[in-house]
């Protein structure tokens, strides 16, 4: 009967694999995004956490003539302001970061331990920070949208009629489309079954779909409800009157604009604290400045012959 164990004549992989040095990743998060948003808008510091948007009351009583070869007399005119401007206050993210200081001692080789915790926990914030930039109740976009600026898909699926309609609502200088990665595919396959293929174009080194010359954005932060959707068409900029991020600049700890890490110290059970927090905000200078697509359908088929 022959010996089912049979004696090794080389090292095994299992032997071998303790003597083997294997090389190590950072941690990786499944829930990190681009965050596109907040690449495309304008930042603008904040003094006192304080942002006052000041408009015009009657911009139809400023007078102006053009003049003809005569003597005749010119308008008289001046510009009023609205007596109670609206305030737009910074708002806070914030957590506390808590890291053993034996953990953080004895396995910080190859990777900090602190660092990688830090940059986690920023990352985490900085998604929240996008979330509330779009939906936040008090300064987020869909809650700033002017009633002239909601429209509503023709047929629920979103075509190129209805990106058409919302060009028509944000026609100066219109910066980009922002939808979530669904709605894209959704208008994709309108463009397709027009046979109108929407070109691409390069932006921080991705493709992005675009529809008369302006990028579809996504982000996963518009959300889904009952298979529906929004699409939000959004000038940026404070020269060109439109949406403008708000922060708070010369934080002590700063790691990046609006952003600080402070160190809290470390209690009686050798455990080391950080405050990690964000402050920002978001305003919509003129009301022309953003406008919404509602009830975008995201799971219409159709069948090509």
């Amino acid at each position: 009967m022959a010996n089912t164990h049979e004696q090794s004549t080389a090292l095994g992989d299992i032997a071998a694999r303790q003597l083997a040095i294997a090389t190590r990743t950072v941690p990786q998060m499944g829930t990190i995004t681009p965050r596109w948003l907040t690449h495309l808008l304008q930042w603008v510091p904040v003094e006192a956490g304080i942002y006052r948007v000041n408009k015009v009351k009657d911009a139809s009583s400023v007078t102006v003539d053009c003049s003809g070869r005569d003597e005749r007399e010119l308008p008289q005119t001046f510009v009023d302001y609205i007596d109670n401007p609206r305030e737009y206050l910074l708002s806070a993210v914030n957590t506390v970061l808590d890291v053993h200081t034996r953990v953080s001692d004895l396995y910080s080789r190859p990777y900090n331990q602190i660092a990688e915790q830090l940059r986690l926990t920023i990352e985490t914030i900085k998604e929240r920070q996008e979330a509330e930039l779009i939906n936040n109740k008090e300064y987020g976009l869909l809650a700033n949208i002017a009633p002239q600026q909601h429209i509503k898909t023709r047929t629920g699926a979103p075509t190129p009629d209805d990106l058409d309609d919302l060009l028509s609502k944000v026609w100066k200088e219109p910066g980009f489309f922002l939808a979530h990665p669904l709605a894209i595919t959704a208008f994709g396959r309108e463009c397709t079954r027009r046979g109108v293929p929407p070109p691409t174009v390069s932006l921080f080194g991705s493709q992005f779909i675009t529809w008369r010359g302006i990028p579809l954005i996504p982000c996963d932060k518009i959300k889904i409800e009952d298979n529906k959707t929004k699409i939000l068409l959004i000038r940026t900029g404070e020269s060109r009157q439109g949406v403008v991020g708000l922060y708070q600049p010369d934080l002590p700890g700063a790691q990046s604009p609006g952003l600080a890490v402070r160190f809290m110290g470390i209690n009686h059970k050798a455990i080391a604290s950080y405050l990690v927090s964000l402050y920002c905000s978001l305003a919509v200078l003129t009301d022309d400045a953003i406008a919404v697509l509602e009830d975008v359908e995201i799971n219409k088929y159709h069948e090509y012959k």
